[in-house]
Parts: C-alpha cells; structure tokens; sequence
C-alpha cells in the first residue's frame, strides 16, 4: 500500500468526518481517478511529435497512453474529424496514489517560482484541474532527451459533492494550495 493511502486511512478519513460529520467512512470523499491529458495540435503536421509525447506520458504515468482524436472538423485549423490531435492516461487505484504523491511531494515543487496552486480550478463537484506548463518538472523526463517542451493536464476526479470538500481532500493530502 501506497505511503498516500495510509495517510488518507489513518489520518484524511477522520479529520473529514470530525469536519463534515460524516456518520459512516463511506460518505468520506476520497480520489477516484487522475488523467494526465497533452493536447498535441503540432501531429497534424508532425507524426514523430505523437512518438515523443507518448514516450513522455508513459514515463510519467507508468502506463500506456491511448490516443485521442477529434470529433469534428474545424477548417480553420486544417483539421478532420478522426485526426490525432492528442493522448490521455487514466490512473486508478495504487497508481493513481503514486502518481498524486509524486505530483505533490516531487513535481511541484521543482516548479520555477512556484507559490501554490489555484484553489479555484475546481468543477463545481469536488474535480480539480491543473495546468502544467512542461513536462520537465517531472523526474523520469531526461532533459537532453526532449525533443519539444509540452504542457500537461492534470484532472484529479473525487467523490466528493462540493467543492469545499473536494479542496479540503486535496489540502489535507499535500496539495500546496495558494492562500489569497
């Protein structure tokens, strides 16, 4: 088990309940899943950017990417329905909690002048989304080996119903939220 998991059990779970006054465990909101999304509009032109994104989203997540594709057709950006134009990773379960840990503990913080993140990025339902600017911050990246410096996103799906909740789950297992 995931240091992050035994920290949500032994300590996140009660501090929620005595917070909220959830009567049973299973009211306590609680990670569901982590999707790690880099939108590629340059594999239009470019088929080797799609090789390299997808080496770095692997590297990054653990796990194999599955390629996205448009759905419609915008001629102004010389694009068809059915054209890459993207890769998103799903992370769950033991994954999914190491990956938020490293996020925190490790990526984040190697971010240049890094203050905090936004605590209004969320959904209205307890779903948070960041925005990275490059994969660099992540420690599996090997700078001489990136051939383009991309920007991710990062969705971490709870199931908590608001979003003070879903703030208060994130706060409480590290993410570093800005307080202005």
């Amino acid at each position: 088990m995931s240091r992050l998991k035994e920290r949500y059990k032994t300590e996140v779970v009660p501090r929620l309940m005595e917070l909220y006054g959830y009567k049973n465990v299973m009211q306590v909101p609680r990670l569901e899943k982590v999707v790690i999304n880099i939108g590629l509009g340059e594999a239009i032109q470019d088929a080797k950017a799609l090789e390299s994104a997808e080496k770095d989203v692997a590297d990054i997540s653990g796990q194999h990417p599955i390629v996205t594709r448009a759905k419609k057709s915008i001629a102004s950006f010389r694009l068809r329905a059915g054209m890459t134009i993207g890769m998103k990773v799903t992370l769950r379960r033991e994954r999914m909690y190491h990956f938020f840990d490293k996020l925190v503990n490790v990526a984040l913080p190697r971010m240049r002048e890094f203050h905090g993140v936004s605590p209004s990025s969320f959904d209205g339902r307890g779903n948070y989304t960041l925005g990275l600017k490059e994969q660099l911050v992540f420690p599996e990246i090997d700078y001489d080996k990136v051939a383009k410096v991309r920007g991710l996103e990062v969705s971490i799906g709870t199931t908590a119903k608001t979003d003070e909740e879903g703030r208060q789950l994130l706060a409480l297992l590290g993410m570093p939220f800005t307080t202005d």
